[in-house]
């Protein structure tokens, strides 16, 4: 009786709401599987390798995450791309575009990761990342694992990307959840028969994904995607002007991400200490579930809202939204509880003494995630539409904003780790203000202008 119930709700509405309905429903149940995962994950490192160990590993990923500078927003620029030409059933034009974005990204990241290896060796590591010398040798190492399995994902992963574009985003979750579920055996596994290395635990948490990545191309591209696989023949750079225009916004705007949400880590760890870059991620992590859960929700919209405002469906795109802000209020009242609870959460995932963070922190951590789970609707729309003009401005402002509000809040103010929320949550002005400003615009006004482009 509750199979048929669930099913007849799937099955209502529009076609395109019987498929994100049909998404939400899985990522669901992959995405709890997945935050899961990854909360066990965290207490299982933070005990092989401590929360020293725990927070170089944090502060290098960030560290090496600038990499994705490079992808110069060619994926995003695809998933777009992607997803206007098969709906006009150009599937030709669907294979040039992914054959030519995997050939531009294996020469990106192959000529950058050639530069690194050179590089590397007249780098001080222990001093950027602010640990004992000693440590030099085992850091450069790791830096080297790291650098080596972003520069070889960023290319394996246009495979989801184009599962976003196809509006699939529960199959690309599910690709990420087997990446992680091989983690945590690689990892339960080194627990047990190892004494803690930060060159191990590297190992065991990039080959993971790195081999289900892999396996993800082989299987989809001789399979679902076949007529899509990229080929040499294929390849024709003149079609990544078309990619690079939209792309290069993105690239840009992604940019101010990195900078707002990968600086953070090296920030503490430069300010303050590695043990505080570890509470800092543990909050982060905490009422980043909220976020992950409006995630599962939203992932659909992108690509829909793509196809529904290329076919005029307003109304579709209203509804949306609507429903997406009942969303957002409920999440809210559930941050709220998790804020309450949030020592005794801490105390039973990581146990007894291990991390101390105080009750400001959590409480920043919270107001960060509730304003960017309200943004995240708006902007994601506006990037489905290419809308990004504005967004574009407003990303050559964030980075700067973001980092002089953190280093005041830091040396004047004495704020602490809370600068970071702070900064991060002002240096959004798009998200909050300007984004649902121009949704406004577009939808309920119907004015073009800088607002649509």
């Amino acid at each position: 009786m509750l199979f048929k119930k669930i099913n007849a709700i799937l099955l209502k509405g529009h076609e395109r709401s019987i498929k994100a309905k049909k998404n939400i429903l899985a990522s669901i149940i992959i995405k709890g599987l997945s935050i899961a995962i990854s909360l066990v994950i965290v207490p299982l490192t933070i005990n092989y390798i401590k929360p020293s160990g725990y927070g170089i590993w944090l502060t290098l990923n960030s560290i090496v995450a600038w990499l994705s500078f490079f992808d110069i927003g060619l994926t995003q620029g695809l998933r777009n791309k992607f997803a206007e030409a098969k709906a006009k059933n150009e599937d030709t034009i669907v294979q040039v575009y992914v054959s030519t974005t995997y050939a531009l990204l294996s020469i990106i990241f192959i000529s950058i990761w050639l530069l690194f290896i050179f590089c590397n060796n007249y780098i001080n590591w222990s001093r950027i990342i602010n640990v004992s010398d000693n440590m030099q040798s085992e850091v450069s190492i790791l830096t080297t694992i790291v650098f080596t399995y972003f520069c070889i994902s960023f290319v394996l992963k246009i495979i989801t990307t184009i599962l976003f574009a196809d509006q699939k985003p529960a199959k690309a979750s599910f690709v990420d959840l087997l990446g992680q579920v091989l983690s945590l055996i690689f990892i339960l596994f080194l627990v047990k028969t190892t004494k803690g290395s930060l060159i191990k635990l590297g190992i065991a948490l990039c080959v993971s994904p790195i081999l289900v990545l892999a396996g993800a191309n082989i299987l989809l591209f001789r399979n679902a995607y076949k007529k899509y696989r990229p080929t040499i023949s294929k390849v024709n750079f003149s079609y990544a002007k078309n990619l690079f225009n939209v792309g290069l916004i993105f690239f840009l705007i992604q940019f101010a991400g990195i900078v707002q949400f990968q600086t953070a880590n090296i920030i503490i760890a430069r300010n303050f200490s590695i043990d505080d870059v570890t509470s800092y991620n543990i909050v982060y992590k905490y009422f980043g579930i909220l976020f992950m859960i409006f995630t599962i929700f939203l992932t659909p919209f992108w690509s829909a809202s793509t196809e529904a405002y290329q076919k005029n469906d307003i109304q579709w795109i209203k509804n949306g939204i609507k429903k997406y802000n009942q969303l957002n209020l409920l999440l809210i009242l559930i941050g709220l509880i998790m804020l309450i609870f949030s020592s005794t959460a801490y105390r039973l995932w990581l146990g007894e003494g291990k991390v101390d963070i105080l009750f400001s922190l959590s409480s920043w951590g919270l107001l960060y995630f509730s304003i960017s789970i309200f943004a995240a609707k708006y902007v994601n729309f506006l990037n489905g539409i290419s809308a990004l003009r504005i967004q574009f401005l407003s990303s050559i402002i964030s980075p700067f904003l973001y980092v002089v509000i953190a280093f005041v809040l830091i040396k004047h103010y004495q704020m602490g780790v809370n600068s970071l929320f702070i900064a991060a949550i002002i240096s959004n002005f798009n998200g909050f203000l300007l984004a649902p400003l121009q949704y406004y615009q577009i939808i309920i006004k119907k004015k073009n202008g800088i607002w649509t482009k």
